[in-house]
């Protein structure tokens, strides 16, 4: 049985989990408000007959431009808030400068926790409301050479739990997903910033480094357990159609096997296991 239409703003629609939930859910018969950054890709979301707010998640005034538009469309109502756009930033951790690690935060947490506080009041007031954070299996383990995406995921992880206890009896749900490897623009968005920001011939990691080149220039699926964005979408749904959401949906084998090996492992057994599996020529 399908819910009574509702609303759901959607960040980092422009591709992979963001394009496919938003065009899913529509079908489904949510109202759905499809937001990217980028001008263009806002324009192609319009083409595909989505609903559109352009937001960029570095920038206050646009995240407040672009509630305020939407609340002025919907009568200021909205059930639901699914914080996905996000970006990976590889290198070593003695590579990364503050200003790259804060950009890495400011992206994948500080716009996700402005935009949420903006819409809480509102979804308290209602009494009712969804809010979910698009994770990572790297938010439960950490891999090398993902330092700045792994902390930022952490750093969500911590805050998100805690925002889920505090809203406990509210009638907001919280719930984290938390996927392994999907297929989707991300590994070619993480090269162009491992270019773009890391000094790769200056570097003490300039061999292991080239490894990673060639895991960010491989075609196709990343390894053997991608999944498509529509593995995401099917824990999307529950977690904003069930009357009891979990806290925690993992996606991908990676990170079932993964999130069990963290709580059986000691450290050092579980930095081996993370260290062969992460593809960037770690021994």
């Amino acid at each position: 049985m399908r819910p009574p239409k509702r609303t759901i703003l959607i960040t980092g629609c422009s591709s992979g989990i963001g394009l496919t939930s938003a065009l899913k859910l529509q079908a489904r018969g949510w109202q759905v408000y499809a937001s990217a950054r980028k001008s263009a890709d806002v324009v192609e979301l319009r083409k595909r007959g989505l609903t559109t707010l352009q937001l960029d998640l570095d920038d206050s005034s646009s995240i407040h431009q672009a509630v305020d538009q939407l609340l002025e469309q919907t009568g200021g109502k909205l059930y639901a808030l699914f914080n996905n756009g996000a970006y990976g930033q590889p290198g070593a951790v003695e590579d990364l400068s503050r200003d790259v690690l804060k950009a890495q935060f400011e992206t994948n947490l500080f716009g996700w926790h402005e935009l949420t506080c903006r819409i809480i009041p509102l979804m308290r007031q209602q009494g009712e409301g969804r809010i979910i954070q698009n994770s990572s299996v790297l938010g439960l383990v950490a891999m090398p050479y993902r330092g700045a995406y792994n902390a930022s995921k952490f750093a969500l992880e911590g805050l998100t739990d805690t925002l889920r206890m505090e809203l406990r009896g509210s009638g907001i749900h919280v719930s984290l997903i938390e996927p392994g490897p999907i297929e989707s623009q991300f590994r070619a968005n993480a090269r162009l910033k491992w270019l773009e920001n890391i000094n790769i011939d200056n570097s003490y990691h300039r061999e292991n480094y080239l490894a990673m080149e060639e895991r960010l220039n491989k075609d196709g699926a990343a390894t053997p357990f991608a999944l498509p964005p529509e593995a995401v979408l099917k824990r999307v749904i529950h977690a904003l159609e069930s009357p009891r959401p979990k806290a925690r949906y993992y996606v991908t084998t990676p990170t079932y096997l993964l999130g069990t090996l963290r709580r059986l492992l000691s450290s050092r057994g579980l930095d081996w296991v993370l260290n062969k599996v992460s593809g960037d020529g770690r021994r």
